[in-house]
């Protein structure tokens, strides 16, 4: 028994051996061998065992990128920042230097040392903006040591990205395509107090693992696949409005079945054509056949240049007969930069994710310095998120919430009276509706439709 104790020690003491071999050490404690300044010219030195990246007056964001790629794998380190900094390490990333100050790209695990508290969340630098902002997971926002030593783990396979912070998951990712490419350190672009400031990493290793490789997260999962439910989110009750194919659940708004111009579905992508910006003028709208009553609806879309269109719920296609679009509450679609919608109505209640003409889009509290809507993903694709719960609605831009009302209301019919709606008697105050994407006579595109009825 005793040998038998000693052999089974053994031999897991070596498997402990390989399992601490296979981790590579991408920062060998000493100098910079194996790693490449990109993009920026922002200084990094090796001071007391640490990569030390220091802000610089007048130079774009930095990174130090490691020379070899990769697609599957564990990947670890510790980070600190100076107090008022933001950066990151970029994974599957890539460079392209004729995108100039853009030129390096690809998902990037946050640093943040702001009040909002988005350390671990995923961005995706210099394209498609945030894909999991902290506030999908917002109890994990104190996860985060300000100015203090932080272990972040990061673990990628296959289309999943999960991240964890001191031993918290922070991020659980379902990219729409898996991505080759190398690990880059941050130094982000600064100015004023912030010159001369220091972000540090250290203790930085990688682990190659299989595409399949399983492991537990957490965090709520969010994902982008194309068309496709996952299993976590088909267990939870999604299901796909549109299939990605066909017009299978939807017909016109004013017709019995789809629209025989005007609409197009091309590489699992639904778009309504450009027609002169005239209000259902061309396909016209869209809709369900089938009502709603309580739900969350995402819908990811992409405008065109000065373009306006939007999502409805609670729709009624009887109300109005006329010209122009169903009737509905709007989750509103808009080019706020060029088109003159954004100027009308009251208080930019017509701009991008308002409640059409009744309530403005806020919560841009997140990143005030930079102004209103700069983390939505102009002329690319954005993500809408709208919760019915009863008389309580919710809409969310980009994982976050921009709108919250309550309907069938006093406050919600002062609402109404003042708006283009005060004609529609009991406007939004139905228990059911359809659901509609609108044509407004310019070019925009849909995919990834999905609901859950609550």
């Amino acid at each position: 028994m005793k040998i038998r104790s000693i052999v089974s020690i053994l031999f897991i003491f070596a498997l402990s051996i390989q399992a601490q071999k296979s981790s590579k050490e991408l920062f060998n404690g000493k100098n910079l061998k194996g790693w490449q300044p990109l993009n920026g010219h922002a200084t990094y030195i090796v001071e007391d065992g640490a990569i030390v990246g220091i802000t610089t007056e007048g130079s774009p964001s930095t990174y130090l990128a490691t020379k070899k790629q990769f697609t599957n794998f564990i990947l670890e380190y510790e980070i600190k920042m100076d107090g008022g900094l933001n950066g990151g390490v970029q994974i599957r990333s890539q460079y392209d230097k004729t995108r100039g100050v853009h030129s390096v790209y690809g998902p990037q695990v946050e640093a943040d040392d702001s009040p909002r508290g988005w350390s671990g969340g995923i961005y995706d630098q210099s394209r498609n903006n945030w894909r999991y902002p902290v506030e999908y997971n917002p109890e994990v926002k104190t996860a985060y040591k300000n100015q203090e030593w932080n272990k972040v783990k990061v673990i990628a396979a296959g289309n999943r990205i999960a991240t964890w912070l001191n031993g918290v998951n922070i991020a659980n990712l379902i990219e729409e395509e898996i991505e080759t490419g190398f690990v880059a350190l941050q130094v982000h672009s600064a100015g004023g107090e912030s010159i001369g400031k220091k972000t540090r990493w250290r203790n930085i290793t990688i682990k190659e693992i299989p595409a399949d490789y399983e492991f537990e997260t957490t965090a709520p999962e969010i994902s982008y696949l194309k068309n496709t439910l996952t299993k976590n989110e088909t267990a939870d009750g999604w299901n796909l409005l549109w299939d990605g194919k066909t017009t299978q659940g939807w017909r016109g708004a004013k017709l019995d079945d789809f629209p025989t111009n005007g609409w197009t579905i091309q590489d699992g992508i639904l778009s309504v054509q450009s027609s002169g910006g005239a209000e259902s003028e061309n396909g016209g709208d869209i809709v369900t056949t089938q009502a709603y009553k309580n739900f969350i609806l995402e819908v990811d879309f992409k405008f065109t240049k000065g373009a306006n269109s939007g999502i409805k719920y609670f729709v009624n296609t009887e109300l109005n007969k006329d010209k122009g679009s169903a009737i509905g509450c709007e989750f509103q679609i808009l080019d706020d930069d060029i088109h003159p919608d954004a100027k009308k109505g009251v208080n930019g209640n017509r701009t991008l994710g308002s409640l059409y003409d009744l309530i403005k889009a806020s919560g841009r509290e997140y990143i005030p310095s930079l102004g209103p809507l700069k983390y939505v993903n102009q002329y690319n694709w954005n993500r809408a998120r709208i919760v019915v719960n009863g008389k309580k609605v919710e809409h969310y831009l980009n994982g976050c919430k921009v709108v919250e009302y309550v309907r069938n209301t006093q406050q919600w019919r002062a609402l109404v009276a003042y708006s283009k709606y005060s004609i529609w008697p009991g406007f939004g105050e139905a228990e059911e509706g359809l659901i509609l994407l609108q044509d407004h006579g310019d070019e925009v595109h849909f995919k990834n439709i999905k609901i859950k009825e609550l």
